[in-house]
């Protein structure tokens, strides 16, 4: 990628931006402003890491080109997320030594859950792009004043369990293959859940949990196979998801059972035809870069990214130029005579916030949680790329399937009005 831990993203002159400013402001406007962004850039979440990255540097690259915020230069402070420990301490540095005005990033739930109590210590904002599940949130994350966090990550496997109801209305039996760690549990209850309240009378015939970070799913597969379920259901979400493809198609896996990826297309891309079939629900998150109705802004993105890095972004490209973006308007929205508001005013100015992000409209509720739409369809080899897309596209908010403020996930499901 060639981005170096402090890239520079220089834009144009902000010299028409501060015309007329004060003194004290046209100073200011000549010093850039730092933004820290953790992304974990390897292992097998780097593909969603990298990401992140590539979208928060298009952004820059974007504000810098039209003048900065206030006048001032964005200048990205680039950290790894590691394990939680390392990216703890990545992250005091952020922001004791660096001083960056807000800390972007966050994708994996134990990285994410021990940051949110730094972040209240240390007193700046912080945008997570991902990384909050149920459990974690409760313990951890109650309420925040700097922390700003992702949707509900169990909102992908909701939408999942609701087409599911839809597209396989026949399943009676489902098998679930999920990472050991709270995520892939949270997404495994909370899918059985949605097809309870549906009134489909499923039953459960196998349930794995491989450690985050397995590449060989060959036994596990063989477990499945001799379970013979109607259905499979995962929620792997990075480089995994393509491998237990490639492994499934390798024994012709999805020849006898249906197949519901619900995250599998943050790395659509590798989803080749060759070993990714027709007819599976497959989840691209908030993000689906082929969206015949998306915006301009979205088409150009793809259109650059595609021409940058010969690939198709992910949705994690598009949580992370909402929290960027958000945060620029937040800022503008609570400067006074153009002088750079303070940070607690800046929290302020986010809370129920609204923003244009890469998949439309994108908003902060007033509890800090995001609020936008999730894409789910079905895979299809209908298209002129080396990989599935899918047909229909179904488009579902967090309005639908995020549990209101207040509210415990799986109460709030069985509470559902049918």
């Amino acid at each position: 990628m060639g981005t170096s831990r402090r890239t520079f993203l220089r834009g144009a002159t902000a010299a028409s931006a501060i015309a007329g400013f004060p003194r004290v402001a046209r100073a200011q406007a000549k010093t850039p402003v730092k933004v820290g962004v953790v992304a974990i850039r390897a292992g097998i979440a780097a593909p969603v890491g990298t990401a992140g990255l590539r979208g928060t540097e298009w952004w820059a690259e974007r504000v810098n080109k039209a003048g900065g915020i206030l006048g001032r230069p964005v200048q990205l402070v680039v950290e790894e997320e590691s394990n939680p420990k390392d990216t703890v301490e990545r992250y005091r540095k952020l922001i004791l030594q660096e001083k960056v005005e807000v800390v972007l990033g966050g994708i994996s739930t134990g990285v994410t859950l021990a940051l949110a109590p730094v972040a209240e210590d240390l007193g700046t904002p912080w945008l997570s792009w991902d990384g909050t599940t149920q459990k974690g949130v409760e313990e951890t994350m109650p309420k925040t004043k700097w922390s700003f966090r992702s949707v509900d990550n169990e909102v992908e496997a909701i939408a999942g369990g609701l087409l599911t109801a839809k597209y396989f209305k026949g399943v009676r039996t489902i098998a679930g293959i999920n990472n050991d760690y709270s995520y892939g549990h949270d997404c495994w209850q909370s899918y059985q859940a949605v097809l309870k309240k549906l009134g489909m009378d499923v039953r459960p015939v196998v349930e794995l949990f491989p450690k985050l970070g397995v590449t060989d799913f060959t036994s596990h597969i063989a477990t499945i196979q001799q379970a013979k379920p109607d259905l499979l259901m995962t929620s792997f979400w990075s480089g995994d998801a393509t491998i237990l493809m490639k492994q499934a198609a390798g024994v012709g896996l999805f020849k006898s059972m249906k197949g519901v990826f619900t995250t599998a297309g943050g790395v659509h891309d590798s989803l080749k035809k060759e070993f990714t079939p027709e007819g599976l629900l497959l989840g691209y998150n908030t993000m689906y870069f082929d969206d015949p109705k998306g915006s301009a802004l979205l088409k150009q993105f793809v259109r650059e990214y595609k021409t940058k890095y010969n690939e198709y972004p992910p949705y994690e490209c598009d949580h992370a130029y909402f929290c960027a973006e958000s945060w620029k308007t937040a800022v503008e929205k609570a400067a006074k005579g153009g002088q750079w508001p303070g940070k607690a005013d800046v929290v302020k100015a986010l809370e129920g916030l609204e923003v244009e992000s890469l998949s439309g409209k994108r908003s902060w509720r007033e509890d800090h949680v995001m609020m936008c739409n999730f894409y789910q369809g079905i895979t299809t080899h209908k298209n002129s790329y080396d990989f599935v897309t899918i047909d229909p596209i179904e488009v579902i908010s967090t309005k639908q399937a995020m549990k209101p403020a207040g509210t415990k996930l799986l109460e709030w499901i069985a509470g559902w009005k049918m």
